[in-house]
This record gives C-alpha cells, sequence and structure tokens, in this order.
C-alpha cells in the first residue's frame, strides 16, 4: 500500500494556478483538434480532462507535456511557458502515458534505477529515491520481478512511481486506468488521492470513464476540441437540476410533438429516446403514461450524470454508435 514519506510537511495549500489555458488553438493540417481552449488547474486539485474518443484530450495532453507546440495561445506549466521553456517544464512534471513505457525486460528496480539516470540521478541519492518509492507503492517485493510477470495494476503503479522518481510538482497522466480491472482502477485512484492530499501534488488526468471524472475536483468537458462545460462534478450537475426523464419509444419525433403539444414541454430526441429535463419529474411520468403510454416502450427517471451535462451541452450522447 502507499505509505506516506516521512520527509513531507504539511504546509497550508494556496490555490494559485499552476496550471493556464488561454485561447489555445492547434490543427494537424487542415484539421482542427483544439479551438480556442481556455481552462486553468489550482495547485493541489485532481483536474479531469473529460470527453469522448476525438474529444481532444489527448492532444492537449501532448501540448501540456512540451511535446507539441500550439499554433496560438498560450500554456503556461508552474509558471512556465511551453513554448519557451520546454526543458524547465519537463523538470516541473511528472508523465503517466496512456501505453505502457516500461521495459518488460527489465526488473521493477531496474526500470526506476534506469529512469533515475535520465534525470541525471547517482550514486546513494538514487538508491534512497528508488528505495523509498519501492516502499510507497507496495513495490518492495515485487523489486527483483521482469515487469513482464507482472499484473496490470502492479504496472500501473510503476509508472506512477517512474513518473514520481524527480519528485515533480505536476502530475500528468493520460487515460492512465487504460485496461485494468475495476478493483485496479479503485486501487490506482486511491494512490492518485492520497498524492493530493499528503504532498499537496496537482494531478491532470485525461478520461473517458464517467466514474473517474467524479472523482476530480473540477472537470474540462471536451468535444470536437471545444471545452463545452467546465467546473466541480457536481456544479456541472446541478446546473441541469431537477431529473432527467429518457423515454424509450419506436416513434421519438412523434411523442416529442405529442409531449410539445400537450405539457408544453421541449423535450430532445437522442437516437431512438426522448430526454426532459424537469422538477419533480417522477410526479410527471404519471401524467405521461396517462397520456401518451401507445407510443412508450420504457421509462427511467434519474438525477443528471455527468453524462447528461454532457448531452445537455452538445445535443448528442457521449459514446457515438462506432465507439
Amino acid at each position: 500500500m502507499y505509505v506516506e514519506p516521512s520527509s513531507s510537511s504539511s504546509e497550508s495549500v494556496q490555490h494559485q494556478s499552476a496550471i493556464e489555458v488561454s485561447c489555445l488553438d492547434f490543427s494537424y493540417g487542415s484539421k482542427r483538434a483544439l479551438n480556442n481552449v481556455t481552462f486553468s488547474v489550482n495547485e493541489n486539485f485532481i483536474f479531469g480532462l473529460l470527453g469522448p474518443n476525438g474529444g481532444g484530450k489527448t492532444t492537449l495532453f501532448r501540448i501540456l507535456c512540451t511535446l507539441y507546440i500550439p499554433d496560438r495561445g498560450t500554456v503556461r506549466v508552474a509558471g512556465l511557458d511551453v513554448k519557451e521553456n520546454q526543458s524547465e517544464v519537463r523538470r516541473k512534471i511528472g508523465v503517466v502515458f496512456q501505453s505502457n513505457s516500461l521495459d518488460v525486460e527489465l526488473t521493477v528496480e531496474e526500470n526506476l534505477f534506469a529512469q533515475g539516470h535520465l534525470h541525471g540521478f547517482r550514486g546513494s541519492m538514487l538508491a534512497e529515491r528508488v528505495s523509498s518509492l519501492l516502499d510507497r507503492f507496495g513495490l518492495r517485493d515485487q523489486c527483483k520481478d521482469r515487469v513482464r510477470t507482472l499484473s496490470g495494476g502492479l504496472c500501473r503503479r510503476l509508472e506512477l512511481a517512474k513518473g514520481l522518481l524527480h519528485q515533480p510538482q505536476i502530475l500528468l497522466l493520460d487515460e492512465p486506468t487504460v485496461g485494468l480491472d475495476p478493483a485496479a482502477r479503485q486501487e490506482f485512484w486511491r494512490y492518485l488521492s492520497l498524492l493530493r492530499e499528503r504532498e499537496n501534488m496537482t494531478i491532470l488526468v485525461t478520461t473517458h470513464l464517467m466514474e473517474e471524472a467524479e472523482r476530480c475536483d473540477r472537470l474540462v468537458i471536451l468535444d470536437k476540441g471545444l471545452v463545452v462545460a467546465s467546473g466541480s462534478p457536481l456544479d456541472l450537475k446541478d446546473k441541469i437540476g431537477g431529473d432527467v426523464i429518457v423515454i424509450q419509444t419506436p416513434q421519438p419525433r412523434v411523442l416529442r410533438e405529442q409531449i410539445e403539444a400537450k405539457f408544453k414541454l421541449t423535450p430532445t430526441v437522442i437516437g431512438g429516446t426522448v430526454r426532459i429535463e424537469l422538477q419533480q419529474g417522477h410526479e410527471f411520468v404519471s401524467k405521461l403514461m396517462a397520456s401518451c403510454s401507445k407510443w412508450i416502450e420504457a421509462i427511467t427517471v434519474g438525477k443528471p450524470t455527468l453524462e447528461d451535462v454532457f448531452i445537455h451541452e452538445t445535443g448528442h450522447r457521449f459514446w457515438s454508435a462506432e465507439d
């Protein structure tokens, strides 16, 4: 399990900006991947970039890591411009990529030592850091095991330890739990929460998983390169308010017209469903069934979710049929 390092100090947290993105554009040739993206990340926050495939998350992540240079706009990480201070930015950030960056033929310990050498560490300082990380992330018993023998969860723990070896101020993670089972995903997020709480770490994570986005202090929701919503998960859901009623029907457009005429509401058609956002939705359902039952196959009523926020802002589902 993760162990709090004995050397950490309990300083008061001041929520200043660790990352600032302003009017950011980026294109792949004629295809615009990011369009006027603006947001900031407070220090000591877990910040999420939520979006479907093709939303722009990974492109934005690579700009923050200094791998891509923006076409327009400014990006500052730890107060440093990513265009002008690439080497300095890289010293301030730890990065965990979506794909595996471990050498599977090396042991756990050897991977950490190799990473330390890349950062210029040698001798007793490097040995102490490696030893500390093995203990903090519960990898001591596996330190002599080759990476190819590890489970997915242990590999992600090692990736996280590797990204923290040079003691960065900011940790950037690109869909870090892809391929993990639910238990390993839960464990990985527990480590992230402890890093934030015990070491005042600022963490930015990209994800397409709603349950992960719910764990973030604040979110930016991206769709087709645009910021469509931002705020805490609770605030974003509260903007919808009331209940979300989803109606399965063989004739969604006919049912929508009936609801508009009889109840003076403005439902939306999403695929084969009709959606209504309404206060006291459970009370409305009985009236709807009494009036329009012949067009209704099933009804669900629930409080707004982050997917409902996405649909409310974009007019389409988070996942396409192809996804």
